[in-house]
């Protein structure tokens, strides 16, 4: 990080927000925070836990032009794009929503930030962009191609676009552990299939990783983490062993399982140790790609069930925890959740991580 820099976040009163805005403010190289986002509430709410002057809040929605133009021109060094429709029903629902605010949003930023010679934008992403089968991965496919291909926009003007693409977040708004924290005192969870997957990063590994990805960024990346996947029906054992689970089908738009590089991206990825590049595929690109990193094997994919990292029910016992107790300690880094499940790990044939149940 340059000493001196002003950062703005967009959806920086949201779980990830919250936590990047409070990690930018404890280096001490900082120079200013602005939140934008368009909840008044939230942001109060936020000015009441932070104090700090290099904190400001902005007003504003993605969706107008206008407004982000006003706030990008504030002396903006580095802008980090949280701010989405996240909720995979509400986006089926509301699908005019969805595009206006993923996909409309996104150009906006685009725009707001060359015209006002803003040097980095990164943006979060998710592995439902990854061979969608719901508009919330659609909108957010869409995102990264405008992101890829804002760079050519941008042209000399220096500024650059990347995204980072990660899966679920432990102990996020939206996250299936509040529910099933709930829903234990009832003597039943609910699941809709027993065989599903899903990545799994912890909130703090989410900050650090966008961070370490604004240092590494030449604009084009698309950023994947190295990251354990768990099965749902651990997931349910481990926040609640003595109720019943119920199967409730899946939901439309919904996978058994997720992917975080299809076989296609593989062929222009690499890897660099605890993470995947992903290089853009255009004749812009300027940086140090191909000859560098690990290439992957031909007709390799990054998905939840095929893994060589898994979180068994002790290790998601262990994690929950200390959710509940108030969250895992800040700054922990690519083997967070990996060494949750940690020496006694028995793996079968595939290397994956045997349930302890």
């Amino acid at each position: 990080m340059k000493k001196g820099h002003t950062y703005l976040v967009t959806g920086g009163t949201g779980s990830f927000g919250r936590m990047f805005v409070a990690s930018l403010l404890a280096d001490t190289r900082t120079k200013r925070v602005i939140v934008y986002s368009r909840d008044e509430l939230k942001q109060h709410e936020l000015r009441g836990q932070i104090t700090d002057p290099r904190l400001s809040f902005f007003i504003g929605d993605v969706r107008d032009a206008d407004r982000l133009r006003r706030a990008f021109e504030a002396g903006v060094d580095t802008v980090v794009h949280a701010a989405a429709m996240k909720q995979v029903p509400a986006c089926e629902y509301n699908p005019f929503e969805a595009v206006s605010t993923n996909i409309l949003g996104a150009k906006n930023i685009i725009d707001g930030a060359i015209d006002a010679g803003v040097r980095r934008v990164l943006a979060l992403s998710t592995d439902k962009a990854v061979n969608p089968a719901n508009l919330y991965g659609a909108t957010k496919l869409c995102m990264e191609k405008l992101f890829v291909q804002g760079n050519s926009y941008a042209g000399k003007r220096g500024t650059r676009f990347s995204c980072v693409r990660y899966g679920n977040v432990m102990g996020s708004r939206g996250s299936v552990i509040p529910i099933f924290l709930k829903q234990r005192a009832s003597g039943a969870v609910s699941i809709t299939d027993r065989r599903m997957t899903r990545f799994w990063i912890s909130l703090d590994r989410g900050v650090s990783f966008v961070r370490e990805c604004l240092e590494l960024m030449h604009g084009g990346e698309v950023f994947v983490p190295r990251i354990p996947s768990m099965g749902i029906v651990d997931l349910a054992r481990a926040i609640a062993p003595d109720c019943r689970i119920d199967v409730t089908g899946i939901r439309p738009g919904e996978k058994l399982h997720e992917c975080l590089i299809s076989t296609d991206e593989a062929r222009h990825a690499r890897r660099h140790g605890d993470l995947y590049v992903i290089h853009p595929e255009f004749p812009w690109w300027g940086g140090t790609a191909d000859e560098d990193g690990e290439v992957l094997p031909d007709g390799f994919a990054y998905t939840s069930d095929k893994n060589d990292e898994w979180l068994d029910v002790a290790a998601l016992r262990r994690l929950v925890a200390q959710l509940e107790n108030g969250g895992l300690p800040h700054g922990r880094r690519a083997d967070d959740l990996r060494r949750a499940a940690n020496g006694s790990r028995r793996k079968d044939g595939r290397g994956r991580v045997l349930s302890a149940a």
